[in-house]
C-alpha cells in the first residue's frame, strides 16, 4: 500500500513526473549503457526489452472502458507460456505508460512489440500484482487485477497507454525479465468537454446474393433460392439477427441493401430452394417473418439510407464495366427500385442520395459513376481523400460538380476488422476506438466537429458485438454526441480540408485486383439483350422483366468481390434460365414436303409453352430458289403475323406456286416486330413435282371409267340378288328378273288374270295374241323400258310389277 501511495504522490507532481520520464529515457539509452559498463541489477534487468515474446498476454476484459474518478478499473486476461522452458517466480503487473500526444501515437501502440521501458512505464506493483509461481511450457493461467482509478496516477485528460506484463525467469536466465506484455489504451476524460464531437456510425445491413432469377410457374411466381444459407444469418444468434438486435438499441444510421429486404420478404411466403437439379420447399418462413418484424420496429425513428438495389460494385463499373455498352444503364433503375422496396417493406422513407464505393476508395471515374444514378453524395474514406492537417476535419466537403464527399475516418472505420471472436482482440479494438474519438475531440477542444464511421460492409456477429460495446461506452456523452449521416453531410465543410479527388493511379492495387472482370459485364449485356428481345412479345412482360432485371443487378453486386467462380456460375445460371424461357416459344420441326401441282399451301407450326400469351411476332418464310418455288404471289420471302395463347400452338399457312420441278430448301424464322430474329431458324425442303394439263385429263378420264365400271358391277350384283330371291321369275334381258309385260295397241298393259297360276304355260301378248313361252331372254337392244327394282320412276296407273 505504501508503494502504491508513493507512486501516486510522485506521479501527480510535475517535477517528479519530469524526472521519472527523464530517468526512463536514460535507462533506455543503449549508448549510455555501453559507456558505463555497469552490470545491470536484477531489478533493472527486468525492465530490459525481452529478446522474444516468450509469454503471450491477452487482455480479455477491461471495465469500465471509460473510467471516471472513483471507479475501480478491473482488467482480466490470460497468460500463456509459448516458450520451451518453464517460467518460474512470475508475476503479472499493470503499467501506466505515457500520455498519447496525437492519433498517430495511438495507432503506433498496436504495432509495438517487446518491452520498452521508456514507453511502457514502471510496474504498479504492490497489491496490484498477481503472482504466478510456475508457468510450464504450453500452459495458460488466468489473471485479474482490480485497481482504483485514483491509484493509477492519471494526470491531464487524454489517452494513456496501459500495459499488462508478465515478469519471471527461465532456466537459462539468472534474473527476472519481462517475458511478455500486451498494451491497450485508456481514455481519461472524467468531465464532459465544452464542445463534443458529433459521431455518425453507419450500421450496414447487407448480405451476399441468395435469390435466383427463377420462379415457379404458378400465379404467385414462387421464388427459387440458390441456397438456404440466409436462414442461418437471420436466425437467433446469426449475423443479421445480431445486427438488428444490437442496432435497435444504438444511435446509428441504417445503411440497407434493398435486395436483402426483398429476399427476406420472399422467404416469408412459399419459396423453393435449389437442390442439384431439383427444387425443394423452403421451411424458414417463421425466421424470415420474425427478422423483418424486428427490423421494422428497430428502424422506426432512425435515419435509413438505401443503397442502389443489390449494392452494385461502383469501382468495378467505373474501371471495367463502363466500356461495355448498357452497363451503366442499370444504376438508375436500381436506385428507383431501392426507394420503393425499402418504403414498402420497412414503412419508412429512405434516403437514396448516398453511394458507397468499396472501402470508401475513390477516383474521378468512380465519383462520376457513383453520381450518375442521381446520388449527389459519395461516402469516401480518409485514407483515400487525405487531409494534411494536424487535426481531423469535418467529414463533409465539396468535391465539385455539386457533389459532396462524406469522408469517413479510416482508423475508426477499420477498428473492428479481424477476428473479434477472441475476447482479447475485441477488448483492444474497443479501447482503440474510444481512444481515437477522445483524441479527435482534444485536437481542437473549442471547435465543434462532425465525423463519420463506416465499418466493413458485412460485419460478423462478433464484430457487431464489439462495435456495439464501443458505442455503448460513448453513451455517457462526455466527449461525443451521436448524429446521423444526413446531418453529417449537411455540416459546414472545413475550409482547410482537401476537396481534391485522388487520381486513378492512387487507387489501391489490392482493391483493383478484386474487381469484377470485363467478362462479367459482357455476360450481363448478353442477358439484357436477350431480355429486351424477349419482353416485346409478352403480354405480361413484368412477370419476366422484374425478376431478371433484379438478377442482373445482383450480378454486379459488391458481394462477389474475391468470389470469381461463384459469380461466374450465378451469371451462367441466369443466362440458361432466360434461354429456357425464350425457347418455350419456338418453331416445330417439320419434315420435307412434296408439292404436286402449280400451287399449294405450306403450313409452319409455332408453339407457345409459356403461361402467358405472346404477340408482336412475325413468321418469315424464305424460298432459296424463287425461280422454282415462289411464295404468296411471286415473292421469295413472305411473312405473316403470329399471336398465340399460352400453352397453345398455331399453324401459320403460306401459299406457294411452282414453276419447275426439283427440291427447294426453305427457311422459317421468327422475328419480333422491330425486325430482330427470335429463336433459332428452321429449315426444311419442298420437293416440287409439276403436272401438265394433258396428264391431268388422262388421269381424270381414268377415274371416270373406273367409276362407271363400279356402277355397272353394282347394278349387276343387285339384279342377281333379286333373281335368287324369286326363283320362278323369268329372267329379263341380261338375266334381269321382272321383265315388264308387253303393251297392246291401245298402250294398256296386259296382265295375267287374277288367280292365274304363276306357272301358266302361256302368256298374253298384244291384243288377244297368244304366244308360246320362250327360254331365251330378251336382248339388251329391245326397246322395252327397264322398270326393275333400281328404277326411281313411278309405276303407271294399274301397272303391276312382279319381283
Amino acid at each position: 500500500m505504501a508503494e502504491a501511495a508513493d507512486f501516486q504522490s510522485t506521479s501527480r507532481s510535475p517535477a517528479r513526473r519530469w524526472l521519472r520520464r527523464a530517468a526512463s529515457a536514460l535507462v533506455s539509452a543503449p549508448v549510455l549503457a555501453t559507456l558505463l559498463y555497469v552490470p545491470a541489477a536484477p531489478a533493472s534487468a527486468a525492465e530490459k526489452a525481452s529478446p522474444s515474446r516468450t509469454v503471450d498476454v491477452s487482455l480479455d476484459t477491461l471495465t469500465p472502458t471509460t473510467p471516471v474518478e472513483g471507479d475501480t478499473l478491473t482488467i482480466s486476461g490470460t497468460v500463456t507460456n509459448e516458450g520451451k522452458e518453464t517460467v518460474n517466480a512470475a508475476h503479472v503487473d499493470l503499467r501506466l505508460g505515457s500520455r498519447m500526444a496525437n492519433r498517430g501515437e495511438i495507432d503506433a501502440v498496436a504495432r509495438r512489440t517487446g518491452f520498452r521501458p521508456g514507453d511502457d512505464g514502471a510496474a504498479l506493483g504492490g497489491p496490484y500484482r498477481v503472482k504466478i509461481p510456475q508457468l510450464a511450457a504450453g500452459i495458460s493461467k488466468d489473471f485479474s487485477i482490480a485497481v482504483p482509478v485514483d491509484k493509477l496516477g492519471l494526470d491531464d485528460e487524454g489517452v494513456y497507454q496501459l500495459g499488462v506484463s508478465l515478469t519471471g525467469r527461465t532456466g537459462s536466465t539468472r534474473y527476472d525479465q519481462v517475458l511478455g506484455i500486451e498494451r491497450t489504451l485508456l481514455p481519461w476524460q472524467p468531465e464532459a468537454t465544452e464542445k463534443k464531437t458529433q459521431v455518425t456510425y453507419l450500421w450496414p445491413l447487407i448480405s451476399s446474393t441468395h435469390l435466383s432469377a427463377e420462379s415457379g410457374s404458378d400465379d404467385q411466381q414462387t421464388p427459387v433460392f440458390e441456397d438456404d444459407a440466409l436462414a442461418a444469418e437471420l436466425a437467433p444468434g446469426g449475423r443479421l439477427e445480431r445486427l438488428v438486435a444490437l442496432g435497435a438499441e444504438l444511435p446509428v444510421t441504417w445503411v440497407v441493401d434493398p435486395d436483402l429486404l426483398a429476399t427476406v420478404d420472399a422467404m416469408t411466403r412459399n419459396y423453393q430452394v435449389k437442390a442439384g437439379d431439383e427444387r425443394v420447399p423452403g421451411k424458414n418462413q417463421a425466421i424470415a417473418k420474425q427478422w423483418l418484424n424486428s427490423l421494422d420496429k428497430a428502424v422506426q425513428g432512425d435515419k435509413v439510407v438505401a443503397l442502389p438495389y443489390a449494392d452494385p460494385d461502383l469501382a468495378s463499373l467505373a474501371h471495367r464495366g463502363k466500356d461495355v455498352s448498357g452497363s451503366l444503364s442499370h444504376l438508375q433503375p436500381a436506385t428507383e427500385v431501392a426507394e420503393s422496396t425499402v418504403e414498402t417493406i420497412l414503412h419508412v422513407k429512405p434516403s437514396v442520395d448516398f453511394s458507397w464505393p468499396v472501402d470508401g476508395a475513390v477516383d474521378p471515374s468512380i465519383v462520376d459513376i457513383a453520381t450518375s444514378a442521381g446520388a449527389d453524395k459519395v461516402i469516401a474514406r480518409s485514407d483515400s481523400i487525405r487531409d494534411e492537417l494536424p487535426y481531423t476535419p469535418n467529414a463533409a466537403r465539396p468535391i465539385g460538380g455539386g457533389t459532396t464527399a462524406v469522408v469517413t475516418d479510416a482508423s475508426l472505420s477499420t477498428a473492428f476488422e479481424g477476428d473479434m471472436t477472441r475476447a482479447g482482440n475485441s477488448t483492444l479494438a474497443v479501447q482503440r476506438f474510444l481512444a481515437h474519438t477522445l483524441a479527435v475531440t482534444q485536437q481542437q477542444p473549442g471547435k465543434l466537429r462532425s465525423i463519420v464511421v463506416a465499418p466493413q460492409r458485412m460485419p460478423t456477429a462478433a464484430q457487431a458485438q464489439s462495435m456495439a460495446t464501443a458505442l455503448r461506452a460513448l453513451s455517457a456523452q462526455r466527449w461525443t454526441q451521436p448524429s446521423d449521416l444526413l446531418a453529417a453531410a449537411a455540416a459546414k465543410p472545413d475550409d482547410r480540408a482537401t476537396t481534391k479527388v485522388p487520381g486513378a493511379r492512387k487507387y489501391p492495387a489490392k482493391l483493383r485486383k478484386r474487381e469484377l472482370p470485363v467478362q462479367a459485364f459482357q455476360d450481363m449485356k448478353i442477358t439484357q439483350d436477350s431480355l429486351d428481345n424477349f419482353k416485346v412479345i409478352l403480354t405480361m412482360a413484368s412477370r419476366v422483366v422484374t425478376p431478371f432485371g433484379n438478377a442482373i443487378n445482383r450480378e454486379m453486386s459488391t458481394s462477389w468481390r474475391g468470389r470469381a467462380e461463384p459469380a461466374a456460375a450465378y451469371r451462367k445460371s441466369v443466362q440458361v434460365h432466360l434461354l429456357d424461357l425464350t425457347s418455350e416459344v419456338q418453331l416445330i420441326d417439320k419434315s420435307d414436303l412434296t408439292l404436286s401441282g402449280r400451287s399449294a399451301t405450306i403450313p409452319v407450326t409455332v408453339q407457345n409453352q409459356l403461361l402467358q400469351d405472346v404477340e408482336h411476332l412475325v413468321l418469315r418464310l424464305t424460298s432459296t430458289k424463287p425461280t422454282r418455288l415462289k411464295l404468296n404471289g411471286g415473292n421469295a420471302v413472305t411473312e405473316l403475323p403470329v399471336k398465340i395463347a399460352g400453352g397453345h400452338s398455331q399453324s401459320v399457312k403460306f401459299t406457294a406456286s411452282a414453276n419447275a420441278n426439283g427440291p427447294v430448301p426453305m427457311t422459317a424464322q421468327l422475328y419480333t416486330e422491330d425486325g430482330k430474329p427470335y429463336g433459332k431458324p428452321m429449315t426444311f425442303t419442298v420437293k416440287v413435282s409439276e403436272i401438265t394439263p394433258t396428264v391431268m385429263l388422262v388421269i381424270a378420264g381414268g377415274f371416270l371409267l373406273l367409276a362407271l365400271a363400279g356402277i355397272r358391277m353394282y347394278t349387276h350384283r343387285k339384279r342377281a340378288a333379286a333373281r335368287e330371291a324369286d326363283p320362278g321369275e323369268e329372267p329379263g334381258p341380261e338375266g334381269e328378273a321382272g321383265t315388264p309385260p308387253a303393251t297392246g295397241p291401245e298402250g294398256a298393259a296386259e296382265t295375267t288374270p287374277e288367280g292365274a297360276s304363276e306357272d301358266a304355260s302361256e302368256t298374253t301378248s298384244g291384243a288377244g295374241r297368244t304366244t308360246a313361252p320362250s327360254d331365251d331372254p330378251e336382248q339388251p337392244s329391245d326397246p322395252v323400258p327397264d322398270t326393275g327394282a333400281q328404277s326411281t320412276d313411278p309405276s303407271g296407273q294399274g301397272e303391276k310389277v312382279d319381283r
